[in-house]
């Protein structure tokens, strides 16, 4: 895995390129507005139980609106979100991201989404592991949590795969547009980072 940039600070305006080969981690950035525009009108049925975001009216301006924000968040080093980029093809196909940053308590969560159609080839896995490694390395956090719907069977098999401690149940997870129950799984750097 290589990480462009690395010797650049995160204050720069150059963001980080991560890949493993098979995908790459990027920032979001203008020329990805159709792209994530399609991305997620494929993925209405699929991901909008678990993600908001994703619904049915779902328009090119919330993707306008996403990748500006995600670019004032990125320069404000209060959020990081990946493009997740397929290195054969090229199509954007999902999002990984670092948010609800606690600098003070050295934390975090991780989210991710893989368009449909691009599911079980292990991607959210890959990116999830790229960015926490990401996060442990160049953001020097200590702990990052995954909140995934009790129901978002997927979900939680990336936690699982990415070897995330089940620290339990949360009631109601308020993230979801209808209350529901979440499980809490946490990465630490101590135990990543040997």
């Amino acid at each position: 895995m290589s990480n462009e940039n690395s010797s650049q600070s995160l204050s720069d305006d150059i963001q980080p390129s991560i890949s493993d080969g098979s995908i790459t981690l990027r920032s979001f950035n203008l020329a990805d507005v159709l792209s994530l525009f399609e991305a997620a009108r494929e993925s209405i049925d699929e991901a909008s139980p678990w993600l908001p975001w994703c619904h049915r009216d779902y328009t090119m301006e919330e993707s306008l609106e996403w990748i500006l924000g995600c670019t004032k968040s990125w320069a404000a080093g209060s959020e990081y979100d990946f493009a997740i980029v397929d290195n054969q093809t090229h199509t954007l196909v999902g999002g990984v991201g670092i948010n609800q940053l606690d600098r003070q308590n050295s934390r975090a969560n991780l989210g991710y989404w893989v368009r449909t159609g691009w599911g079980r080839r292990g991607i959210a896995t890959s990116a999830a592991r790229m960015a926490a490694i990401f996060s442990f390395q160049t953001l020097k956090l200590a702990r990052l949590e995954i909140t995934v719907a009790a129901a978002n069977k997927a979900s939680m098999r990336v936690a699982e795969k990415l070897g995330a401690k089940y620290e339990g149940r949360l009631p109601q997870n308020p993230t979801n547009r209808e209350p529901q129950d979440a499980r809490l799984y946490t990465l630490h750097s101590n135990q990543w980072m040997r």
